[in-house]
């Protein structure tokens, strides 16, 4: 596959990754907890919509994640610079757990009252605002500094993998009824919980030494991204693309309204993107990107912006299924991009209140975004809501190229570190 920047041929470097167990625990944690996470987000969509028939209430699905993530990811990553992460984790997916049981007791009840959906999906948040600093600044401590970008990589795609599968397998198995989408995803997440127990790091975590008190400890984080223009330009970039050319949330309206596909046809939908960024990031982890990271982030946000234009504008499936698979390829080469960026510019005692930094962003760019989708077309309808909102993308990258200059001109992600981010 020909990429539109340099890369390095670094397969000897790829299968040393395997060698550290604790690594391959973790992505096989990270697999399973994907896709319990595509298959509830498939089938509470499509169950709410299908309760109400209303946009609007496919925004509050988004919403209803994003406030506690919102509230809580940002004490959740000064808590991972201070207790094991790999404790974090475990206990973060008990709680999603918990949430997907109480999803499966309201659909085997066949309860109609969607604020009940909406609270099981507050506390699927709350659970989801610990998971992402700790599983983010866990990876540099299961691998070697020099593996770093590789296992990053690696992670994302199968991450991706399991976006691909993920919602297929959760269209199929709502087939048999929600309650059996709910009961599988409540079964997966305990899995990882239990899982995590057996990972194993090969360095200790950076002990925190910082007598600032829990406040004041949140906003050295904070103002650590803040005096980094390259990391606050990568993160703060995928915020507003995302936030603007987000078009997952409108899926159940596409496939049940435009294009007529019914549940599988939406399991296939929010598959495609995965596919397109699986294969990029299987690229990623065996050719590390050589040169031109930033001006190669900005190409691959604006492509993502473009995709959502035709993606908005098309009627055809299997046109609609290539939109969106060129969207999950170029926005695998932003993720790898910005989240190598992250890790290597900030030191290891700082890494959970950076990472939840990162999070913060992360959640508002998809949970808001998937709020600003559902009221969008509420007003406007959703294929002028898709439109617009890529369009608002190109914008994005524009001003972003224009503000942060010096992410234009990062080179080799190699060459970043603490002190010249």
């Amino acid at each position: 596959m020909y990429l539109p920047f340099p890369v390095t041929d670094s397969s000897p470097a790829s299968p040393g990754l395997f060698a550290h167990r604790g690594y391959v625990l973790y992505l096989g944690t990270r697999a399973l907890s994907t896709a319990g996470m595509q298959v509830l987000s498939v089938a509470v969509g499509w169950y709410v919509y299908d309760l109400t028939r209303d946009p609007f209430a496919l925004g509050y699905v988004g919403l209803a994640q994003f406030l506690p993530m919102f509230l809580f990811v940002l004490p959740a990553g000064d808590l991972a610079d201070r207790v094991d992460r790999r404790l974090i984790l475990m206990g973060s997916y008990l709680v999603q757990a918990a949430s997907a049981g109480i999803l499966l007791w309201l659909a085997f009840e066949e309860v109609h009252e969607v604020e009940a959906f909406y609270a099981a999906l507050a506390l699927f948040g709350f659970g989801r605002a610990f998971t992402g600093p700790a599983s983010q600044s866990l990876i540099p401590l299961l691998v070697p500094t020099a593996k770093l970008s590789q296992a990053i990589a690696l992670s994302s795609s199968v991450f991706q993998v399991m976006v691909i599968g993920g919602p297929a397998a959760g269209g199929a198995i709502y087939l048999l009824g929600p309650a059996a989408a709910f009961g599988a995803c409540f079964v997966l997440f305990l899995i990882v919980a239990f899982g995590l127990v057996f990972v194993r790091t090969i360095r200790s975590q950076a002990p925190q030494t910082s007598r600032l008190g829990a406040l004041a400890r949140v906003m050295e984080g904070i103002a650590f991204v803040r005096s980094r223009p390259v990391v606050l330009g990568a993160i703060s970039l995928d915020l507003f693309a995302v936030l603007l050319g987000g078009a997952t949330a409108l899926l159940p309206i596409y496939a049940r309204d435009i294009l007529e596909v019914g549940p599988e046809g939406l399991g296939i939908l929010r598959s495609a993107p995965g596919v397109g960024a699986a294969v990029i990031g299987l690229i990623l982890s065996r050719y590390a990107l050589a040169r031109h990271a930033g001006r190669a982030m900005f190409a691959c946000v604006a492509l993502f912006g473009l995709a959502t234009v035709v993606f908005g504008l098309s009627e055809n499936f299997w046109l609609s299924l290539g939109a969106l698979a060129v969207l999950g390829a170029s926005d695998q080469v932003s993720v790898y991009v910005r989240l190598t960026l992250v890790q290597l510019a900030t030191p290891d005692q700082m890494r959970g209140r950076v990472s939840s930094v990162n999070m913060l962003f992360i959640n508002a760019s998809n949970e808001l975004g998937e709020f600003e989708s559902g009221i969008t077309a509420g007003w406007w309808g959703a294929v002028p809501a898709v439109i617009v909102g890529g369009l608002g993308t190109l914008g994005v990258v524009g001003l972003w190229m224009w503000l942060f200059p010096q992410l234009t001109r990062v080179d080799r992600l190699a060459d970043v570190a603490p002190d010249k981010a």
